[in-house]
């Protein structure tokens, strides 16, 4: 398992190397005009602040399909869903445990997007909601609990700096960070102890870094007069 999720991980940062290489080398000239658009992120989540979480689970995915619509001013609002999955890091812990946390959300989003440049853009905004997470492994199952759930809110401040591929597309590296309103303790997966952590420690936020990509379609994309792409 340790070998797959290094090679996920290798996969995910050589991935978004090669798209940004790639559509950068391809991008012309153009003025970009845009109101509502879908946007999808994938990105690898690391654990941050609460230590056990940041020890004792790994990151392994993040995806996030999103709608949002942006005004003339480049004020942005929008609405989406997230889900994030973390495996059990059996090499912190010194009782052999598999499984994982299952996060899902749903939020809406306020922000600003704007083109810099003919083909540089940014889209900085404030991801807000309910998370539903799902602790699911086999200890807690050998107690008769099917999944361990907490409920809570959630809050991501990201930030997307963006690639025009046309008139109506985007590529975009993504970083975000997530908080959950509950701390994160061992005994979440089942675990009996809380591991030599202190009580400040458990307490602290469950949060994550993302380092993703993503992509975006502009259902009304517009060129401006003096933009390089002919017209349809």
């Amino acid at each position: 398992k340790v070998v797959i999720l290094y090679v996920m991980r290798k996969g995910i940062y050589t991935l978004l190397i090669l798209v940004f290489t790639v559509f950068h080398s391809f991008t012309e000239a153009q003025d970009m005009e845009i109101d509502d658009s879908f946007v999808f992120e994938l990105g690898l989540p690391n654990g941050f602040v609460n230590a056990p979480f940041k020890n004792i689970m790994q990151g392994v995915v993040y995806v996030s399909p999103m709608y949002q619509y942006t005004l003339k001013s480049g004020i942005l609002f929008g609405a989406g869903v997230h889900y994030s999955y973390f495996n059990i890091n059996q090499f912190r812990i010194n009782q052999n445990i598999s499984g994982g946390m299952h996060n899902g959300a749903a939020f809406v989003k306020l922000g600003h997007e704007k083109f810099w440049t003919p083909s540089l853009a940014t889209d900085i905004g404030v991801k807000a909601g309910f998370a539903q997470s799902a602790f699911v492994t086999d200890t807690l199952k050998t107690m008769g609990i099917t999944y361990n759930s907490k409920q809570s809110a959630y809050i991501e401040p990201n930030i997307g700096i963006c690639l025009a591929a046309d008139v109506n597309a985007s590529f975009r590296l993504t970083i975000g960070y997530a908080f959950y309103g509950f701390g994160y303790k061992p005994w979440d997966i089942g675990i009996n102890s809380n591991l030599g952590y202190s009580a400040s420690e458990l307490n602290k936020s469950t949060s994550y870094l993302i380092v993703g990509f993503g992509y975006s379609r502009y259902f009304n994309g517009k060129k401006s007069s003096n933009s390089g792409w002919d017209e349809e």
